[in-house]
């Protein structure tokens, strides 16, 4: 098993994993952690994060016989969204979180997992039947703790993961086995007295040291919120229209992220360098056909306008945006028509000057 353990780290890197640890399934502190964090409600409307009940920090229970778990991560940050911090800077333009400038993770890692599935079913042959099976975000899987406890990196004061020698730019995915292998070392916490990620986020979604309320986090409200973005906190969002960055771009340890070699991670469509004018003015046809094999797509265009119309709203006073928005007030969705409004009403200088 031992030898196993690191033919399957040698394969996880020749096939573009960045990193692989393996561990066992023991999680009761984040299991304690979780269900703080659902008892205090901060989980908001994303019910699935307690429809499973034990499943998600019990992997035995989501795949019976899991003895162990091979964590993976793969970076993602490229050259183009490297250079992302102009376009946060610029109220006029589209910021759109750098993990959703490409082609949506989830089927690559999949795919690249059940690739290492089948090497290690091969190496071990019919003699030992391995039951494995692939997870990337996509079922009820802590996998943060798994990624801190198999040695990936320590789980920060923003709830992120965080790799001493590459920062945080990067994706996480889990391959559940039955085969028990030697496990490596939990990774330790390396973020000192710093509070960076606290201070900078934009809406103070970080209540305290890993405590993330997301009821506030900018990517929370934009990306799985369904109805209307609380009136407070929309001037706080500034231009983001899905997703935000804040609290890894300030986060010291990026210092040492390394950029991705993955072609399918480049920025489509020129998502990097939009106007905010210019997507606004996305039919869905045309939201639908940009936004093909992205992540992006999951919000759907009328989320995909509201999102925008509130950072219009927050771009200066212009008669431009005011010419953009008030056609969008005849809109068929009533959440659409609503966050318009609003930022209509953040144009009052140009709607009704003095």
């Amino acid at each position: 098993m031992a030898s196993l353990a690191l033919q399957i780290k040698q394969w996880g890197l020749e096939l573009g994993f960045q990193q692989v640890g393996i561990t066992d399934t023991d999680l009761p502190e984040a299991e304690a952690h979780l269900e703080n964090w659902l008892d205090n409600n901060f989980h908001g409307e994303m019910d699935y994060m307690q429809r499973h009940g034990l499943k998600r920090s019990r992997p035995e229970l989501l795949h019976p016989g899991t003895l162990r778990v091979i964590s993976v991560r793969m970076d993602y940050r490229t050259e183009a969204a490297a250079a992302m911090n102009q376009s946060l800077a610029d109220p006029t333009s589209a910021y759109i979180s750098r993990y959703a400038l490409g082609r949506d993770y989830h089927k690559l890692m999949r795919n690249r997992l059940q690739k290492l599935a089948d090497k290690i079913q091969a190496e071990i042959g019919s003699d030992l039947p391995g039951s494995m099976r692939a997870f990337v975000d996509s079922a009820p899987v802590l996998e943060k703790a798994l990624a801190e406890k198999a040695g990936l990196g320590w789980i920060g004061k923003h709830s992120n993961v965080i790799n001493r020698k590459a920062g945080s730019w990067f994706f996480l995915g889990e391959l559940f086995t039955n085969l028990p292998l030697p496990i490596d070392s939990p990774a330790a916490a390396h973020c000192g007295e710093c509070r960076a990620c606290l201070d900078i986020c934009p809406t103070q979604a970080i209540i305290a040291p890993y405590q993330v309320d997301a009821r506030r986090c900018v990517s929370y409200l934009t990306i799985e919120l369904y109805g209307s973005i609380p009136e407070n906190l929309r001037p706080l969002i500034g231009n983001r229209i899905y997703g935000c960055d804040d609290c890894q771009i300030i986060c010291p340890w990026n210092r040492f992220a390394r950029l991705t070699d993955e072609q399918d991670f480049s920025p489509r469509h020129r998502l990097n360098t939009r106007q905010l004018l210019d997507v606004f003015a996305w039919s869905e046809t045309e939201f639908l056909a940009k936004t093909e094999g992205s992540a992006i797509r999951r919000i759907g265009h009328q989320r995909w306008l509201r999102n925008i119309a509130v950072a219009l709203g927050n771009a200066p006073a212009s008669a431009l945006i005011v010419d953009a928005l008030k056609p969008m007030l005849n809109h068929d969705s009533d959440m659409v028509r609503e966050h318009v409004q609003w930022a209509l009403a953040q144009h009052q200088s140009v709607i009704n000057p003095k």
